[in-house]
């Protein structure tokens, strides 16, 4: 892999995404991922170049939420930003969903920071693009959800598809299922949602069934992959080879847009895979080169979940990083001293001392046999079976 024409949409605001002290959705973590990948050369600083260029996020355009987002929804929003209280028929003011004051702006920004990356790819300013704030991906057009106010990745679709875009992609690999995209474009046949993720039996937000295969003009354009908890490294690589990469194939999209929650990891504390980040690294590498393989390059990355904030978020979204620059990282890079001193002293925590995890991302491919016995076999096989057919694909190959 040699470098990729490539840019970072982020600058220092982006941290005003903060439902307040003690939420799992802790801004710290984008801001200790952007220093470790300056301090690796990922990302270029004022004192020296980098990777990837950082481009400041533009000014933000409410015209953009109004793609996806119901009027009345938007509106409420501002209000509760304005005068931070509650609206639960909004979904504001909930646990998950603290409203604060700026609330409207800062998740505006975050909107307008993914649809940057968008136009930077689509009209051929970059080859790949990454916003690392974006991925908030359970808004509804009409209520918040899970953390997430707007649904940046929905936005940047239905933009790049106003901008004339045929067939895009959308692959999610969150451990929570992407139901805010996939509720969007259930019936548009233009975009095809997949997203691997944690048994809807035992994770929020309950959805994400295999038999979830798109609305009635789009039958095949939703893929869901539910595996069960304790996945690692070996079956969740299994799975998602065995499953998207055929699909993305068979649907030919011009771009790819891809959400990386690295909450699959075993240390994240929401969610039960266990994911090194090495498999998680091993995945943003399968999804670089079918960007290349079928769109020309062209691919958006955002970030999403993610809560061990400390030890995983920031290696995994680097390792990210670098591989949207068209330089992956080596996993076995050491993590700078005074970057693990600058966590200590923030947040009291230990960190480790190199990029991996020392977890080789190893796995038997499907094609070499499978177990119907096991649950792991029995849930891509039902992904398989369920949606293989409308895409043209044997399930049983």
């Amino acid at each position: 892999m040699s470098g990729c024409s490539a840019c970072s949409v982020y600058d220092d605001g982006m941290t005003g995404y903060d439902f307040g002290p003690g939420h799992p959705l802790a801004p710290v973590r984008v801001d200790l991922t952007m220093r470790l990948a300056r301090a690796l050369g990922v990302v270029a600083t004022d004192a020296a170049g980098g990777l990837l260029q950082q481009i400041d996020v533009p000014p933000t355009d409410d015209e953009l939420l109004l793609l996806v987002h119901e009027p009345s929804y938007v509106e409420a929003v501002r209000t509760m930003s304005e005068h931070p209280t509650h609206d639960f028929a909004h979904g504001l003011g909930t646990p998950d969903n603290p409203v604060f004051a700026g609330m409207h702006e800062a998740s505006s920004r975050v909107v307008a920071a993914t649809v940057e990356a968008a136009r930077r790819v689509w009209f051929g300013d970059r080859l790949h693009a990454a916003s690392i704030c974006g991925g908030l991906h359970h808004a509804m057009p009409g209520w918040a959800s899970g953390f997430c106010v707007y649904n940046d990745p929905a936005v940047a679709i239905a933009w790049l598809l106003d901008q004339g875009v045929d067939r895009i992609a959308y692959i999610d690999v969150d451990v929570h299922h992407g139901d805010g995209v996939q509720h969007v474009f259930w019936n548009d046949p233009r975009v095809l949602t997949v997203s691997i993720h944690q048994s809807p039996l035992t994770l929020f937000p309950g959805t994400g069934d295999a038999a979830e295969i798109g609305g009635p003009d789009a039958e095949g354009t939703a893929v869901n992959v539910a595996l069960p908890p304790g996945t690692s490294d070996a079956g969740w690589l299994r799975a998602f080879h065995a499953v998207v990469p055929h699909v993305v194939r068979a649907f030919q999209p011009e771009l790819l847009l891809t959400q990386h929650g690295c909450d699959s990891h075993a240390l994240d504390p929401l969610a039960n895979l266990m994911l090194s980040v090495d498999g998680q690294r091993a995945s943003y590498l399968a999804l670089h080169d079918l960007a290349h393989e079928l769109c020309d390059g062209r691919w958006v990355a955002t970030g999403g979940g993610g809560y061990a904030i400390a030890q995983v978020v920031p290696r995994a979204w680097t390792h990210l990083l670098s591989i949207v620059a068209g330089a992956p990282l080596d996993p076995v890079t050491a993590v700078p001293d005074d970057w693990r001193s600058h966590v200590a002293d923030t947040l009291g925590a230990s960190t480790p001392t190199e990029m991996t995890d020392g977890s080789p991302p190893e796995f038997t491919d499907w094609e070499d046999g499978h177990d119907l016995g096991s649950w792991l076999d029995r849930s891509v096989q039902a992904t398989r079976s369920a949606v293989f057919p409308a895409l043209g694909l044997d399930p049983r190959r």
